[in-house]
């Protein structure tokens, strides 16, 4: 290969990244590899997926995914059929590409704690064909420390090279939403901690020029490991607070919804109070996990932490919370929820997306199958096999099959499609005074009791 992007002086690099002429290899080709390298394929770099996993190698290959991201499948195909993205199992491949990314998974263990098998086989694999010039980034979810102390031994053992010396190493947390992670990726900046200067100024050249973001340059790769555990702890947190303001208003009957939007004009630290929504559950990969990862590290250096524990309490109580809303709602019409229909609407964990990864429409659901009720299942954006993973109830293909004689319909995921089918139609198919449940607050309460419906939302 070239003599690389790292090595060379700040303008050398500049040129080299301008004018795309080596290309990106992607490690880990799944929810957040493929977006990183469809995106950056499509403006205008050469990438290279590398994966283990030969069906997804063969996916993307033939221009498809099946990661269910707005805009991503269209992006795959494209730049698959002019040749700017392929993938293999072979990690060789990387010898062509003088940046590499690395997305593998880091599931947790059973006590919680941060499993990083497959970094290791990562750093491993990467390490036999790593050359001197490559710049190294890392954006997995990981602990503190795993980059110094975990891939950095394991590259330069495998290698014989020198993070720092012979190639950059470096840790940019991925900080994206699902459901916006293409344009977020373009317009939120890269957090980068670096072993040394040059790789923190390689990736700012990269992130800038191919992404066309700012990159907010900390101190050493273990900061930036603990920036994404804060993120993430914070949105839980922040969710938390939003659920149980939810619960106390729903028993002082006032909307929780109008609570947060008049609090959130307060300013404070600079910026405004920013109380996000309350839902029927948090799920996903992240959310779900980095608390724990934060209790881990916590409790790894004698500390009891109390604000991970909380939040992830918190939010696992909103499936159950949001199950007792709807028997309440039942009982309140005379109806027993064993003897009625529920029209289950959406069960991804977030709206417009198809990941059913961690979803909390599992627990609700699985309430549902326990109280005997007859229960329909309608998402547009998951597939059947996914389905399976939540529910043993087939998911029905039409909305109006799944409502028709629904004494409830529950919405679970706020789907734009089920925004565009008039709600005097739902209700038409629906039993008299059918009740609805928005468990995402995405539907407003006063069309939809219009409509003929009885509205219950989570904390209004």
């Amino acid at each position: 290969m070239a003599r690389g992007a790292f090595g060379r002086s700040d303008v050398e690099v500049d040129l080299l990244v301008r004018g795309m002429r080596s290309g990106i290899a992607v490690v880990g080709f799944g929810y957040i590899g493929t977006v990183i390298g469809a995106v950056l394929a499509d403006r205008g770099w050469p990438v290279t997926g590398i994966d283990v996993r030969q069906s997804v190698v063969d996916d993307i290959n033939q221009g498809r995914t099946s990661v269910a991201e707005p805009g991503l499948g269209e992006l795959v195909a494209y730049n698959v059929r002019i040749g700017r993205l392929r993938a293999t199992t072979d990690f060789g491949a990387i010898a062509d590409n003088d940046f590499v990314i690395v997305n593998v998974g880091t599931p947790l263990g059973p006590d919680y704690e941060p499993i990083v098998d497959d970094i290791k086989a990562a750093a491993q694999a990467l390490g036999e064909h790593l050359q001197p010039g490559h710049v190294v980034i890392l954006k997995s979810t990981v602990p503190p420390d795993t980059t110094e102390t975990l891939v950095r031994p394991i590259l330069e053992e495998v290698s014989g090279l020198r993070a720092g010396v012979d190639f950059g190493l470096a840790f940019c947390p991925e900080r994206l939403a699902e459901g916006q992670a293409i344009h977020e990726l373009t317009s939120i900046p890269v957090v980068v901690g670096a072993v040394d200067e040059r790789s923190a100024r390689a990736c700012a050249t990269l992130w800038r020029h191919a992404l066309g973001v700012d990159s907010v340059i900390v101190e050493d790769p273990r900061t930036a490991e603990m920036v994404k555990l804060a993120d993430n702890l914070w949105v839980d947190l922040n969710v938390a607070l939003a659920n149980e303001l939810a619960k106390i208003c729903d028993r002082l009957d006032m909307d929780a919804l109008q609570v947060i939007e008049a609090a959130n004009t307060m300013p404070k630290g600079g910026n405004p109070v920013n109380i996000l929504r309350p839902s029927m559950g948090v799920g996903g990969y992240c959310l779900t996990k980095d608390p724990w990862f934060v209790n881990h590290l916590g409790e790894s250096v004698g500390l009891e932490l109390s604000i991970p524990r909380t939040s992830r309490t918190v939010n696992d109580t909103m499936p159950e919370y949001t199950y007792g809303l709807l028997t309440q709602l039942l009982a309140d019409r005379g109806k027993a929820i064993e003897t009625s229909k529920i029209a289950v609407l959406g069960i991804a964990f977030k709206n417009n997306t198809g990941d059913c990864r961690l979803t909390p429409t599992k627990y609700v659901l699985e309430l549902l199958e326990k109280s005997g009720c007859l229960i329909s299942v309608h998402d547009p954006w998951v597939s059947d096999d996914e389905a399976q993973s939540v529910t043993t109830v087939p998911l029905t293909p039409d909305i109006d099959s799944a409502v028709k004689d629904a004494d409830a319909l529950v919405v679970l995921a706020g789907h734009r499609e089920f925004h565009h089918v008039p709600l005097a139609h739902l209700a038409g198919l629906a039993t008299g005074g059918c009740v609805f449940l928005d468990g995402r607050n995405s539907f407003d309460p006063a069309a939809v009791n219009a409509a003929g419906f009885v509205y219950k939302g989570i904390g209004r």
